[in-house]
């Protein structure tokens, strides 16, 4: 099993397969201006299949699949077939913000894909054009359903933003009393493409007490090793409901997971500017024996949290980065 400095195990790999997105989440990038990675900076289908295979060999055990938004990358499913056969993986999963998910749901389920984070901060159509600047929650409401119909666990991702969607709280941990999903609440984090983090008083502590504003019963249940949220359960209902402190930043003293940008940048932490460059390594000819050399001495030199990483980094688009 791989280690790092602080003796935590990382046996967990976010892998970024592209920066650009259908949406513009105003909380993740700028509406104008973006500047996309050309084709050459992106990893090939071919390196991304090399380093995750690598990495599996040497403890990593989970993938999560993430961008900017997976399903904008031409050719995504024959890739994740691919990583599906690696032996040593017993975990594949995705993050998408199912605008173009729907049709693919049922490939998903044949690559053994049980488990999706579904991003989605609001149930109601006006406010969901306000923050992602584009009308499709008819289309990742469609893919909740057909998620939920092949049977695949879903997780609804709802970042809290003071003025755009606290009115939506109650109404998303509502849908966990008839659905089995995991609605979870997520701190606003600083990267929204400007550097800069919206001014918000939204915290962990204020999100579970409004929660418990509207169900006085909701009850703390215990948290899966490694996780990075707060997971509580409402007696009757179906599903569960999680708080993650993503920028309070509480969980990372058991952090497991390391991220691979869709530029082949190593991240250790997702508030660090990155520590290794994979794909230059593999590009130049390193064997992999090289790589897993370079990758192993990034993990001997890892912050010890988010805010000790974030000392030197400076903050870009959270599409960039890879969720």
């Amino acid at each position: 099993m791989l280690k790092d400095n602080h003796n935590r195990p990382i046996n967990y790999l976010r892998l970024a397969v592209t920066d650009r997105c259908n949406l513009r989440c105003f909380y993740c990038m700028p509406e104008h201006g973006i500047d996309w990675l050309s084709r050459t900076e992106l990893m090939s289908y071919e390196e991304m299949l090399r380093i995750c295979a690598l990495l599996v060999r040497n403890g990593i055990s989970k993938i999560r699949i993430t961008g900017g938004e997976p399903f904008v990358r031409k050719d995504i499913m024959p890739f994740i077939a691919a990583l599906s056969q690696l032996r040593e993986l017993q975990e594949l999963t995705m993050t998408t913000n199912g605008v173009l998910t729907a049709p693919h749901v049922p490939e998903l389920k044949k690559y053994g894909i049980r488990s999706v984070n579904l991003s989605i901060d609001t149930l109601d159509r006006e406010r969901f054009f306000a923050i992602t600047r584009r009308d499709e929650l008819p289309a990742v409401l469609h893919t909740l359903e057909e998620l939920l119909r092949h049977g695949i666990e879903v997780k609804l991702n709802a970042v809290v933003m003071e003025g755009r969607n606290t009115q939506d709280i109650l109404p998303l941990v509502q849908l966990t009393k008839d659905l089995p999903v995991s609605v979870r609440f997520i701190e606003e984090m600083p990267f929204n493409g400007s550097g800069e983090l919206h001014a918000t008083g939204w915290d962990h502590v204020r999100i579970l007490n409004t929660i418990r504003d509207g169900y006085a019963g909701v009850q703390k249940v215990a948290d899966p090793p490694y996780s990075t949220s707060y997971n509580y359960h409402i007696p009757g209902h179906k599903g569960n409901v999680g708080i993650i402190a993503a920028y309070t930043r509480s969980f990372c003293g058991t952090c497991n997971r390391i991220r691979i940008t869709p530029q082949g940048m190593l991240k250790t932490c997702l508030y660090d500017n990155g520590v290794l460059n994979i794909r230059d390594l593999m590009r130049g000819g390193s064997a992999d024996e090289e790589v897993m050399e370079h990758v192993l001495h990034a993990l001997v030199h890892r912050a010890r949290n988010g805010h000790e990483a974030e000392k030197s980094a400076v903050h870009g688009s959270m599409a960039a980065i890879g969720g």
